[in-house]
């Protein structure tokens, strides 16, 4: 894949430049600011990009603002966040340009590489990768609702593993249930939200997303 990173610390833009590109990946823009990633972005048009949200010159959300400018001319441009910082209103806003090819992961839960080169295949190919405390403040802010509000404690789990892109097996692993009682949450969930059912997983996925970003 071609990819295009944005990182403002040295040690770690090197070292995953390293890692992608011993993945077989090519990184074709490594920079360290928002202005140089916006750029990068527009002319390099790549499978996707990694970015750190917090980039120079403020420090503040320079990254996801390039990302999201980027999306608005090339809508479904993959973009996977890598931050420090838990911020729900950063993937809300993010998954505001379209569900699909969307990704938020924090820095300090990625504890091996294939889990991190999963989230980056996942979103590449147009699906999701949300950290699970992403998707539990993107949850808290949704919890008034009373559409919401009529799930489970159970079905709320799966909701949460749903929006972090798991297939059935993978819910089914997580929450120590078979995969006929992930179907028949699920089924439960789609239901109560008023979202139609699908068999196709990404597709499932985005119309979680799309109903908590309303």
């Amino acid at each position: 894949m071609r990819i295009v990173l944005a990182e403002d610390h040295f040690l770690l833009r090197d070292g995953l430049i390293r890692l992608l590109q011993a993945y077989g990946h090519e990184v074709v823009a490594a920079v360290d600011n928002g202005p140089d990633l916006l750029r990068a972005l527009t002319e390099q048009r790549p499978d996707v990009s990694i970015i750190d949200v917090r980039l120079p010159p403020t420090f503040t959300d320079e990254g996801l603002r390039a990302a999201l400018t980027a999306r608005r001319t090339d809508p479904g441009l993959p973009v996977l966040l890598l931050s420090q910082y838990v911020e729900p209103l950063y993937a809300r806003e993010l998954l505001a340009t379209g569900g699909r090819g969307v990704g938020y992961m924090l820095k300090d839960r990625v504890t091996n590489g294939a889990q991190f080169l999963d989230s980056i295949h996942r979103v590449a190919a147009g699906g999701t990768a949300l950290d699970p405390e992403i998707v539990s403040g993107l949850l808290v802010r949704k919890g008034r609702d009373t559409a919401l509000a009529a799930l489970s404690d159970r079905e709320r789990e799966v909701l949460e593993a749903l929006a972090q892109g798991r297939s059935n097996a993978g819910i089914a692993q997580a929450l120590f249930i078979t995969e006929k009682a992930v179907a028949k949450h699920i089924g439960n969930i789609f239901g109560k939200l008023g979202l139609l059912q699908t068999d196709t997983d990404n597709r499932r996925v985005l119309a979680v997303l799309t109903y908590l970003d309303q």
